[in-house]
């Protein structure tokens, strides 16, 4: 009786095959041409299928022939053939992926503190991207990689970090981590390699139990407790809550001051500690007595010529965060002069429109000390009116939401009070009470109006504005603002 056998038509150890390990017969042209098809095709790790009668003679001899390049090769044949020696293929390939010795890990540089955090963080990672990498930050307005952005909104949390920190293109990590995400997750890694605190300033009090300054600094203190003990955390010098965690650190730390001449500056400059100072109008770094100007206030656009002193803070915690990592003082400088302020760059971070008669400018400040800095700004403009437009937000202290009203009175001649967005828990006539109030009880006499929606007042201020005005919105929804004085700019540009 006749049988029959149906052979596979292939030869894989997945329907059969036989595996004998030939490593040791192989010549040495065979190894030299699997070697060069990996490097032609680009790849790290591959599987080189050969048809031929022997791999102790030349393909090219015997006729041999390459069938196809694996990017995934199978190790279990290797492992364990079916005959010959068995070979730890694996471990090659990890010591060519993770070379002994070599941090496994990128670079991460943390931001936090209450203003000031975005600006600083965009700077750095324009430094960075500067300086070669790949750099994934993230900010209040989205997360980006190498300047694409990737998602949309307030991304400040763990959440966010871990996207930037999972992406394989991304070669350095700069993360701006606010209190919520803190508070509520965590921070979205264990070690970091800097981490600033800008400043901690009256803002979400009374808020997830955080009642005091001094609650704020401990949250705030989870990032730069998280630096790895040989790497830096850097300080506000000017800031007394940043002073007071220095004592509870452990690792090296570093300081910036816009003051060279205090107290606190000339005694971290006697201890030979490393502090960046704004002197002489010069962004300055100490190492004791020793100083490195870095470049002229005036030559860094983000300072706007030297008037937003605020800004000049954000760029010394950058410039020092940089220096500490080992970028070179002269691709620093050249950073600070090609970081350009503007609704693309650092949307709602001091963005001004130059209208043929008046000009606009668009900031995110939101608190009493966001406030200051921006009164702090128009002190030093001409204008021969100064036009406010001002929110309060709900899930703030009534004291922050009327300070924030008696600053905007001192500073702006006539107010347009506009509540719309971020109630938190409030009503809009609640809110708006506590902004006149605040108002009232400031030393100055000033006009006011209420234009509730946001698209109205600005477009109102817009349209009303004379030869010479200023008009200032300390906007909440940075999008919308930035979207309708462009409008505004872009029709008036097409009638020239």
């Amino acid at each position: 009786m006749e049988k029959f056998v149906y052979l596979k038509s292939t030869a894989n150890l997945s329907t059969g095959g036989t595996s004998v390990d030939v490593t040791d017969m192989m010549h040495p042209e065979n190894i030299f041409l699997c070697e060069r098809i990996s490097r032609v095709i680009g790849l790290d790790v591959c599987g080189v299928d050969i048809m031929a009668e022997n791999l102790t003679q030349p393909l090219k001899e015997n006729g041999g022939c390459i069938l196809e390049v694996n990017a995934a090769p199978g190790f279990r044949m290797h492992l364990a053939p079916s005959e010959g020696l068995p070979r730890n293929v694996a471990s090659p390939v990890i010591d060519m992926l993770y070379p002994p010795g070599k941090p496994s890990r990128i670079p991460i540089i943390a931001v936090t503190g209450t203003n000031g955090k975005t600006t600083t963080t965009r700077l750095i990672a324009h430094i960075v991207k500067n300086n070669g990498y790949k750099v994934g930050f993230t900010t209040s307005d989205g997360i980006y990689v190498q300047n694409h952005m990737m998602e949309k909104g307030d991304t400040t949390g763990p959440i966010s970090a871990e996207y930037i920190l999972k992406d394989p293109t991304v070669e350095f990590a700069v993360l701006e981590t606010a209190r919520g995400g803190i508070l509520r997750s965590g921070l979205g890694f264990s070690r970091c390699d800097i981490g600033i605190i800008t400043n901690i300033q009256e803002d979400h009090l009374g808020i997830s139990d955080i009642d005091t300054l001094a609650d704020l600094a401990r949250v705030k203190a989870t990032v730069v407790k998280s630096v790895n003990k040989e790497s830096w955390a850097i300080l506000n010098a000017d800031d007394e809550y940043c002073m007071k965690l220095a004592n509870e650190l452990n690792c090296n730390i570093a300081y910036f001051s816009m003051d060279e001449d205090s107290e606190t500056v000339k005694k971290l400059s006697k201890q030979g500690e490393i502090v960046a100072v704004y002197e002489n109008g010069f962004i300055t770094i100490k190492k004791g007595e020793w100083k490195i100007r870095v470049e002229r206030a005036t030559h860094v656009p983000l300072t706007l010529g030297g008037k937003a002193k605020f800004m000049i803070a954000n760029v010394l915690a950058a410039t020092l965060a940089a220096y500490l990592q080992g970028f070179k003082i002269e691709d620093i400088s050249l950073s600070l002069q090609t970081f350009i302020p503007s609704a693309a760059q650092t949307p709602g971070r001091m963005n001004i429109f130059d209208f043929k008669k008046f000009k606009v400018l668009i900031d995110f400040a939101h608190n009493p000390s966001g406030y200051k800095g921006v009164e702090e700004y128009l002190s030093t403009v001409d204008a021969t009116k100064k036009i406010g437009i001002i929110a309060g937000v709900g899930d703030r202290r009534n004291e922050d939401i009327k300070e924030c009203a008696v600053i905007a009175a001192r500073m702006f001649d006539h107010i347009i009070i506009r509540q719309e967005k971020h109630l938190r828990g409030r009503t809009e006539e609640e809110i708006i009470d506590l902004i006149m109030e605040g108002i009232s009880s400031s030393e100055r006499t000033v006009t006011y109006e209420i234009i509730t929606k946001e698209t109205e007042a600005i477009k109102h201020a817009i349209n009303s504005a004379e030869d010479g005005t200023f008009i200032t919105a300390l906007s909440d929804v940075i999008t919308n603002a930035i979207e309708i004085v462009q409008e505004y700019l872009d029709k008036e540009n097409e009638e020239v």
